[in-house]
């Protein structure tokens, strides 16, 4: 991979827990740049006008202060609400009424959203532009964070939730866009993009830490306020600190331009299949009988119709050299592909973790939200490791033995938790579950966009990135919806029969069976990682 500059190919990881900007700090700064530049889904803008980057004037220290601020506090505002969600989720439900049935609702339509909107939000600031498009998703995100405080239903905080996934996917592809084109190649960028990848998860484990003690004291609201607030203010700080786009960089703007060089028809297409399915599955999660009811009928027809349809548009778009949202030759390459589909489970699972972990920790074992959150935080621990240990390991040993290893590794989380004894201590079984839970997800995430790197040419890369980290967001989605319909059939049927366990209650039986669903999710994975990556060597070795 001599003379590829992955400074142009960033990608980023959104997940409904924590967003890990990869960033491995081995060997050198060739290393670091490799990994942690693979972070957007802006995909023109950043191949065509970084490649000048190495040429421009340094800037100052307080000038990359501003720009680092700007961009990287969007990002752990973002995952300080997530983990707020993820650990305050039952106190949450039962303010605003949000049932049983829908309680992962919230955290998957955010997931579902972002992922959606995230390659179409790039392609419109190739058009219109990083800076105006980043802002613009800053003040919205900050206005439905504080909304989300606001809530009086579930349906609301829902809604309000699912606006915020659109917002967010309007700042992440543009942030990362915005520092490579502001911040020339080396250290200063290295050093940025580093920090892009320390405040996800350190945005994730103060959501966790601070939201249990909100949950306990003054409540979960405030956490909104001061969140949205504190994005509200930086929203500000943007307008002053952002630099304006590159001249020619986006091009003049035109209603012509939007319509030709997007493909609405692609993410209308997607965006509507999606919507479809999530609607079908939050009714399937209320009741499985709702399947035969003619409307969800007529959505489940579309949506399957949907899905050729947008083959092959994809297809055709592709054929006439016109912008595709996601073209059918990536799928041609068997190793992509099969990372993609690990991606996907081990994304759906490592998010049922934490949620699920959470639910069994306050209304099973009946503890605080506090200690629930402490209980959690050796997933975050184990995942940050994962993320340095992978940087310094990837080019020494076979990523085939790292991605299947660590895969069979994560699927001993959910066996672990299905298997629970609700009275055991916390370090007989939980403990592990906790630290096992991230080890996939993290190692194959790292190795993945080093798969992006070796096996496309540069001009397809950030493609391919983008298209990886919009499937890893469906997984997040797909995982959690399809983890609530397996639980609340569970549930319902535990409840309407002789419990064999009474001392544990139908809510764990269906807790049960959704970490059983996720043991199996994690197996299709480690079995496709058996197969299809067989061939696989050693990735991210330098060459001259």
């Amino acid at each position: 991979m001599a003379d590829i500059a992955l400074s142009d190919i960033p990608v980023t990881r959104t997940s409904t827990s924590k967003v890990h900007y990869q960033n491995a700090v081995s060997e050198s700064a060739y290393q670091s740049d490799r990994d942690t530049n693979l972070l957007s889904t802006d995909r023109p803008t950043t191949a065509a006008s970084l490649s000048s980057l190495s040429s421009d004037a340094d800037i100052s220290v307080w000038q990359l202060a501003n720009i680092v601020l700007a961009v990287s506090g969007i990002s752990f505002l973002g995952s300080f609400t997530t983990g707020l969600l993820t650990i305050g989720l039952p106190q949450t439900a039962a303010d605003v009424g949000l049932s049983e049935d829908l309680i992962l609702w919230p955290s998957s339509v955010y997931a579902l959203a972002s992922g959606s909107c995230l390659l179409l939000a790039g392609s419109i600031a190739d058009v219109v532009g990083n800076r105006i498009i980043n802002l613009i998703g800053c003040f919205l995100v900050g206005c439905f964070v504080t909304a989300c405080g606001l809530s009086q239903t579930g349906v609301q905080l829902i809604m309000f939730r699912t606006m915020q996934g659109v917002a967010v996917s309007l700042c992440l592809p543009t942030s990362v866009a915005i520092v490579s084109q502001s911040v020339p190649a080396g250290r200063k960028r290295n050093i940025s993009f580093s920090v892009l990848g320390f405040v996800q998860p350190a945005g994730f484990s103060a959501g966790l830490v601070l939201g249990g003690v909100m949950v306990n004291t003054i409540g979960w609201r405030y956490g909104y306020y001061i969140s949205g607030g504190l994005t509200l203010a930086l929203f500000v700080v943007s307008i002053w600190s952002l630099p304006a786009d590159r001249p020619g960089a986006a091009g003049k703007i035109s209603w012509a331009r939007l319509g030709k060089e997007v493909d609405w028809v692609g993410g209308i297409v997607s965006c509507a299949c999606l919507a479809m399915l999530s609607y079908i599955l939050a009714a399937l999660t209320n009741d499985v009988e709702n399947i035969k009811t003619p409307g969800n009928i007529v959505m489940l027809v579309i949506c399957v119709i949907l899905v050729p349809v947008f083959i092959f548009w994809e297809q055709r778009q592709e054929r006439l050299g016109k912008p595709a949202l996601i073209p059918n030759s990536l799928w041609r390459n068997s190793v992509f592909t099969n990372v993609c589909l690990m991606v996907m489970f081990s994304w759906a699972v490592i998010n049922v973790m934490e949620l699920y972990c959470s639910l069994f920790f306050q209304k099973i074992q009946g503890l605080s939200a506090l200690q629930a959150s402490l209980r959690i935080l050796p997933n975050v621990v184990t995942g940050s490791i994962c993320q340095l240990t992978t940087g310094l390991l990837v080019h020494r040993v076979s990523a085939f033995y790292l991605v299947v290893g660590s895969t069979l590794l994560t699927a001993g989380s959910p066996l672990l938790m299905a298997l629970i004894n609700v009275e055991w201590p916390y370090w007989y079984d939980a403990f592990f579950a906790q630290a096992l839970s991230p080890i996939s997800a993290d190692i194959l995430f790292t190795v993945a966009l080093l798969v992006i790197s070796d096996v496309f040419p540069p001009r397809m890369q950030a493609l391919a990135g983008a298209v990886f980290n919009t499937v890893s967001q469906f997984g997040n989605s797909l995982g959690l919806t399809i983890m609530a319909v397996i639980s609340s059939v569970a549930t319902k049927h535990a409840a309407a029969s002789p419990a064999d366990d009474q001392s544990t209650g139908p809510l764990m039986v269906g807790y049960r069976a959704g970490f059983w669903a996720a043991f199996a999710w994690m197996m299709c994975a480690f079995f496709i990682g058996g197969y299809g990556l067989r061939k696989i060597g050693k990735v991210g070795l330098k060459t001259d």
